[in-house]
């Protein structure tokens, strides 16, 4: 369950009577999608159906009974949601925006890259002021991932940046491979690896392109300095960083 403080107010009114459940905002919007695959217990702060969740009223069963069919709480709380309406505050809207901003920042960091500057990450706070500058605002009531080509199209005649994905080839030696390679793989998409007679390893991975600066420092942190890497274009050639 979350707490209270993290929990929006769904609210559904039939039949003359009102009913209220605790959840988070962003399963909330996933349920009403029809979209959410996780567990409700986890996403909810009461496992109960309120008339009033501010003063903890609970409706008579008789009433659950006649809209719901049942007085089941987990089975009435996807009901209320789906066919009620999310009530937040403008403190709880505040915050849920600034969260949405964050991630939002992250994703793009994540994918971006500058394309005047060889494809060099855009630093965060770099988005951020861009984002600001052109006068995008996050919607806190949508997915972050929804929103991302609408701040990449008002951020395109701010700053130069595109979405891009890099393939390197790494070569860890044998004194540091089983660690290494451990970390690296959690990159991206391992696209093949191959462990050599001195117990070295070899691995190919795809990952995005604005986390390169990570993955580098990760690489270097886990086999001292002493790992071998080469960028592999489109067309498999192969640079070496």
């Amino acid at each position: 369950m979350i707490s209270l403080d993290e929990a929006v107010t769904a609210r559904l009114e039939s039949h003359g009577q009102r009913f209220e459940v605790l959840v988070d905002p962003d399963a909330a919007l996933s349920i009403k999608r029809g979209e959410f695959d996780g567990e409700l217990e986890d996403v909810i702060a009461a496992e109960d159906v309120f008339e009033d969740a501010s003063r903890g009223d609970r409706p008579p069963e008789d009433s659950l009974e006649e809209v719901f069919g049942t007085t089941e709480p987990l089975e009435v709380i996807p009901e209320v949601i789906e066919r009620g309406e999310i009530q937040i505050t403008a403190e709880q809207r505040r915050e849920m925006q600034e969260q949405k901003e964050k991630q939002l920042v992250q994703h793009i960091a994540r994918n971006a890259v500058n394309p005047q500057m060889d494809d060099a990450p855009h630093p965060p706070d770099r988005i951020e002021s861009a984002l600001e500058e052109a006068g995008f605002r996050v919607d806190p009531m949508e997915p972050v991932e929804a929103q991302v080509d609408e701040a990449l199209e008002m951020l395109r005649p701010v700053i130069p940046i595109r979405f891009d994905e890099m393939t390197v080839a790494v070569q860890c030696p044998a004194d540091y491979a089983g660690s290494a390679q451990a970390q690296i793989r959690q990159f991206g998409d391992l696209e093949r690896e191959e462990w050599q007679a001195d117990g070295s390893w070899i691995g190919v991975i795809t990952f995005p392109a604005g986390m390169q600066n990570e993955f580098y420092d990760v690489v270097n942190e886990h086999t001292s300095g002493e790992a071998e890497t080469r960028i592999i274009s489109n067309e498999d050639e192969i640079s070496t960083r």
